[in-house]
């Protein structure tokens, strides 16, 4: 299972670096000569071209690639790479500026899995991004306490409910808040969890499932 980083700066470096670490294989496409020899340096597979381009993108091995994350610092690039992803069923997230219009982000999120602000989510969102799911792992804090993110669905059971309200027992303590578009925050205790919320806990490394269960009712 393959993950295909277009671009490796800032964002791409630390995403390839924590998808490596987590044993999983990453194919860097850049088309910077220097920041294609720093991926090499640090052991990845790398393909130099622009990660725009169909026949790049299959040097990469897009075919068989499990996600692709168009990540360098132009819109452009990042959505024509994404596309080319889709096209051979992986799935992709692209990164775009923050300060870009709604309108712009409406039209990029309907037609890519993710759409990554970098500067709200950071590299280990990027990389939840490209795994998906509702419910990752971030980063653990110590042997038994674990960094958390959680998207909330339509169903879940604590839509609807304030924050302070949501007993996650011994085991977890939300500590984020933010709708669909919004950065993380320290929630009031009065905010009320909607559906496509995100939120961020600390749980206890025995208590995984059972703040799955507690938050989305599985």
């Amino acid at each position: 299972m393959t993950f295909i980083i277009v671009g490796y700066g800032r964002v791409g470096a630390r995403t390839a670096r924590i998808l490596h670490e987590e044993g999983r294989a990453v194919t860097v496409v850049e088309n910077d000569p220097d920041k294609a020899d720093r991926a090499r340096e640090a052991g990845f597979e790398v393909v130099e071209g622009d990660g725009s381009s169909e026949s790049v993108l299959r040097r990469a091995g897009v075919e068989n690639a499990a996600a692709l994350g168009g990540l360098t610092g132009d819109p452009n690039t990042n959505f024509a790479a994404c596309m080319v992803g889709k096209q051979f069923g992986c799935r992709v997230a692209m990164r775009i500026s923050e300060d870009y219009r709604e309108e712009i982000y409406e039209r990029y999120e309907e037609d890519v899995d993710e759409v990554i602000y970098p500067e709200r989510l950071g590299a280990a969102g990027a990389k939840t991004a490209l795994l998906g799911g509702s419910f990752n792992a971030l980063g653990e804090l110590t042997e038994e306490l674990r960094l958390t993110a959680v998207t909330i669905p339509e169903d879940a059971p604590v839509v609807g409910k304030k924050v302070n309200n949501i007993d996650l027992g011994n085991f977890g303590r939300i500590y984020a808040h933010g709708g669909p578009r919004d950065e993380l925050t320290i929630p009031l205790p009065g905010t009320i969890v909607e559906a496509g919320d995100r939120l961020a806990l600390v749980v206890d490394d025995d208590g995984l499932e059972q703040t799955r269960a507690a938050l989305l009712g599985e």
